[in-house]
């Protein structure tokens, strides 16, 4: 469990190592066990009054591609000093214009036992065509209760990071009284 300071200190970490031009701002620094993701704002295209929603769109996607092969040096020099004082892998995205785009993600292998009404669950959707694989449909799973279960979720971090502060005032906190 990542605690709220631990999330901190790794935000400002990278609010002060990133390059001041990088970003127009750090819009989002998130972690778990195996990874970090950093967020940040670029300024969007300046099309046309007149140009079309697809251009617009073909715009913006142009700007993201052309800010990620230019920034690929520094970004990654960054990440290779996080991946190393943190021991968890670096991925980065951009919002530009209102959209967001990850670069880079881990795909972290999960791996679980399931009854049979629950593969039957998985199996509908794949039949359905909503996944290709019992691991595609987990994942489908996985999305729909994080997007309607957002408060729930928020309320069990916060106690599990009481949970921890609680514990690091426990009697074996200090290690080196007898």
């Amino acid at each position: 469990m990542i605690t709220q300071e631990q999330r901190d200190k790794l935000r400002g970490w990278f609010t002060g190592r990133l390059p001041d031009d990088l970003f127009e701002e750090l819009v989002e620094v998130t972690v778990d066990r195996e990874e970090v993701t950093v967020i940040g704002r670029i300024p969007g295209p300046d099309p046309a009054d007149d140009a079309s929603d697809a251009e617009r769109e073909s715009a913006v996607q142009g700007r993201i591609q052309e800010f990620r092969e230019r920034t690929r040096e520094s970004r990654m020099a960054v990440a290779r000093e996080a991946e190393h004082q943190f021991r968890r892998k670096v991925s980065w995205g951009v919002e530009c214009a209102g959209q967001r785009a990850l670069f880079t993600h881990v795909a972290a292998p999960v791996m679980t036992r399931l009854r049979q009404p629950e593969r039957q669950v998985l199996d509908t959707l794949i039949a359905g065509g909503v996944a290709r694989s019992r691991s595609e449909a987990l994942a489908w799973c996985v999305r729909l209760v994080q997007r309607h279960t957002d408060d729930w979720l928020t309320e069990l971090r916060e106690s599990l990071e009481h949970v921890e502060r609680v514990r690091a005032q426990g009697p074996d906190a200090d290690s080196s009284a007898p």
